[in-house]
C-alpha cells in the first residue's frame, strides 16, 4: 500500500513540473516548420533521384583523338557466318595511336571491356555497360584485347594491335593470358591470323 502510494505520488509531481514548465513531451510542429520540413524532403528526394539516374561521366582519354573512328559491331548471331554465335565484327583490327574504337551494340546483352593482363603496361583500359556503345582513344602502341563479358566464356572476345614503337611489346603477355571456355580457341586463331596477314 505504502509502495503504491508512492509511486503516485512520483507520478503527480513529474506532472505537475511538465505542466508548470508550460511543456509538454511532444508539440506539433508549426504550419512553417510542416512546409519546410517537406521542401527540404523534396529537395532531397530529387537530389537522390538525379544522382541515380545520371549516368557515370566518361573517363577522360588519356591521349587526344585524331579523329578517326573505327566502328566495332557488336552482334548475337554472325550476319555472315550464320553458324557464328556471340561475336565482334571485326574481331581482329590494326590501328593507330589517337584512333577512337566504338563499339555499338547492334544487337542487345552485348558489352566491350578491356582485359586487365591484355593491354599495354601503364594503359587505363575501357569498361563499357551492357547494351551502351562505348568508345576508347587508343593511348599506346601495343596489343588489347577485349571482351564481352557475359559472352567471355563463349568466345565473344577481339584484339588490336596499335602500331608505332613498342608495338610488340606486351606480345608475349598478351599470348600468354589464360581464358575461360573457347575464349582461348579464339584468341589463338586471332594471333595467328595476325602474323598471317602480317599485322604483328
Amino acid at each position: 500500500m505504502k509502495r503504491n502510494t508512492l509511486l503516485g505520488a512520483i507520478a503527480l509531481a513529474s506532472l505537475a513540473t511538465v505542466t508548470a514548465c508550460g511543456e509538454s513531451p511532444y508539440q506539433e510542429p508549426t504550419g512553417e516548420e510542416t512546409e519546410a520540413a517537406a521542401t527540404d524532403d523534396a529537395a532531397a528526394t530529387e537530389d537522390t533521384a538525379s544522382t541515380d539516374d545520371a549516368a557515370p561521366a566518361p573517363a577522360a582519354p588519356e591521349v587526344e583523338a585524331n579523329g578517326t573512328v573505327i566502328d566495332i559491331q557488336m552482334y548475337t548471331r554472325d550476319p555472315d557466318e550464320p553458324s557464328g554465335l556471340q561475336v565482334f565484327k571485326p574481331r581482329l583490327i590494326k590501328a593507330k595511336v589517337g584512333d577512337t574504337v566504338r563499339f555499338v551494340p547492334t544487337d542487345p546483352t552485348h558489352q566491350s571491356s578491356s582485359i586487365a593482363d591484355m593491354i599495354p603496361e601503364g594503359v587505363t583500359g575501357w569498361e563499357g555497360e551492357i547494351n551502351q556503345e562505348v568508345s576508347y582513344v587508343l593511348p599506346k602502341p601495343g596489343v588489347y584485347g577485349y571482351q564481352c563479358v557475359p559472352h567471355y566464356a563463349a568466345g565473344m572476345i577481339g584484339l588490336i594491335i596499335v602500331e608505332g614503337e613498342g608495338m610488340t611489346d606486351n606480345l608475349e603477355a598478351a599470348k600468354a593470358v589464360s581464358h575461360p571456355g573457347l575464349a582461348g580457341r579464339e584468341f589463338t586463331e586471332i594471333f595467328e591470323q595476325a602474323e598471317a596477314d602480317g599485322m604483328l
